[in-house]
């Protein structure tokens, strides 16, 4: 059975922000676009590698709270360290988002599109490209169905393989190795 999940209010986070150890698991180039002050950008795919930063982080007596865009991802990452043996840590209500409407302060950098952005693109640009050959080579519709397969396995499962995909490319990278801190 899963665990109710623990959140915090953003205005809460904001009036406590120096004490708490924000944890982004966003891709390093959307952390790198925009994020909390203080926060260490830990990604979602990558989080199994600092499951010891994290709690030693708790172990000092320190919230951590962990962010992303809009909770999704954060919600993976409490699942993922409460199996690791770690106390369900809150996530940020609402994510990032929440946290702009408000007006928390944020670093921002480079803009880049967000990932949900990018898959939703690269969904779509697939899909119609494959209608339209398909007009020529009709096998080629399967491909889009295929993608809707792919989103609606996402939805389901609340992973998204295209998006771990995409979060691998160079665009989503950090244009520097010291943006994992800010």
């Amino acid at each position: 059975m899963t665990q109710a999940t623990v959140c915090i209010d953003p205005d809460v986070l904001k009036a406590k922000l120096d004490e708490a150890e924000v944890i982004d698991v966003r891709t390093p180039g959307e952390f790198e676009s925009v994020h909390l002050p203080g926060s260490r950008n830990l990604p979602l795919d990558e989080l199994d590698d600092y499951v010891d930063t994290i709690r030693q982080a708790a172990d000092e007596g320190r919230e951590v709270v962990l962010v992303c865009r809009t909770g999704n991802r954060a919600h993976q990452a409490q699942e993922k360290l409460a199996e690791a043996g770690l106390p369900q840590l809150p996530i940020l209500e609402g994510g990032v988002l929440a946290w702009q409407q408000v007006d928390g302060p944020i670093v921002q950098d480079v803009i880049r599109w967000d990932l949900e952005r990018q898959v939703r693109l690269v969904a779509g640009g697939i899909v119609l490209l494959s209608i339209l050959v398909s007009i020529v080579f009709p096998p080629v519709r399967f491909v889009a169905g295929f993608v809707g397969a792919g989103l609606v396995f996402a939805a389901m499962t609340n992973t998204c393989a295209m998006g771990m995909l995409l979060a691998k490319l160079p665009y989503n990278r950090p244009k520097s190795t010291t943006a994992t801190t800010a």
